[in-house]
């Protein structure tokens, strides 16, 4: 019998997405299933008064606004279930999504997985990806396999993957809790990576399902990005790298990831944002005490010495990918 799960939906003010989200989970979920709702700080209480529209589910409320990582982090303390599945307030599940899963759990060496996430609505006929797992290049670069094609015979097969998107994945309660949760510093953008990164760092595997399947309206719960968030992407991204490469990877990754920063600035120059870009990576500098003392932590933990058994990727491959998306 597969483990018992909690579902941790973080909401702020969209609850027309949330009530979405919120009736496909309760068409499609596996009995007993807890269903919880992080209201962080939702105008006029939105998302809570959305939440409470649904029989049997819960939620929680922040009154002053903390950020995703924090929200996540409150459901999943709050959890009474084994297996916790985050999910954005953005998302539809589908039929046997949770059951194909959960299956995954019975071998205690996994310690997360990730499905296969579609760009749209169920309403949408064409099936284009979002992800099918998180992939992670040496040199620095976090992004999501398949992001942006066309669904083929690639990705209807399952296995081990480097990393699985905080949008909607299933993760073993008490293993997050063990590696210390999702990064609430991060507040949003990237905590994913670096959290994939530490379950590999003790020792456990993450693994892609495909035949478990979520809907996902990709960035429809924020804007255009502003100065502000682009420089909040632009230093997670760059924390990733610092904080949880192995000191020989790290050694090796550094000729790249230098190549790395002088095409993203290029970029971003074009695309009039280079400050931002800029000062997020110099923001690192202020945290090397930090990021040193959590290496440590991570070598206490584990002493394995590559990330090439983790799925890291030491050069690009497959023109095709959108390596560079950021994550949603």
């Amino acid at each position: 019998m597969p483990p018992s799960l909690t579902i941790v939906i973080p909401s702020r003010n969209r609850a027309d997405l949330l009530r979405l989200c919120l009736a496909s989970v309760r068409r499609h979920a596996p009995p007993d299933t807890e269903i919880l709702v992080v209201d962080d700080a939702s105008p006029n209480r939105c998302a809570t008064r959305t939440a409470s529209e649904f029989s049997g589910v819960g939620s929680l409320r922040f009154e002053n606004q903390r950020g995703f990582c924090a929200a996540v982090n409150a459901g999943i303390r709050a959890a009474h279930r084994p297996i916790v599945e985050l999910l954005n307030d953005d998302t539809e599940v589908t039929a046997g999504w949770a059951d194909a899963a959960l299956a995954h759990f019975a071998d205690p060496s996994v310690a997360a997985v990730a499905p296969l996430v579609l760009k749209g609505t169920p309403r949408d006929n064409a099936l284009l990806i979002d992800s099918a797992g998180d992939r992670y290049y040496l040199g620095g670069i976090a992004g999501k396999r398949g992001h942006g094609q066309e669904l083929d015979p690639r990705y209807l097969q399952g296995g081990g993957v480097f990393g699985v998107s905080a949008s909607s994945a299933f993760y073993r309660r008490e293993t997050l809790l063990q590696i210390g949760g999702f990064p609430e510093d991060f507040v949003a953008y990237f905590e994913d990576v670096d959290v994939s990164f530490r379950l590999h760092w003790a020792g456990h595997r993450l693994i892609y399902e495909p035949a478990s399947r979520v809907w996902h309206r990709v960035s429809a719960s924020h804007g255009k990005p502003n100065r502000r968030l682009l420089e909040q992407q632009s230093r997670n991204e760059e924390r990733v790298f610092w904080r949880n490469l192995p000191k020989a990877d790290l050694v090796r990754a550094l000729p790249w990831h230098a190549a790395v920063l002088a095409a993203k600035a290029l970029r971003r120059w074009h695309e009039g944002a280079l400050l931002p870009f800029v000062l997020g990576r110099l923001r690192i500098l202020v945290e090397s005490p930090r990021i040193f003392l959590h290496r440590r932590r991570l070598q206490r933990t584990n002493a394995l010495a590559s990330c090439s058994s983790w799925g890291v990727e030491s050069a690009f491959w497959g023109p095709s990918e959108r390596h560079l998306s950021l994550k949603d």
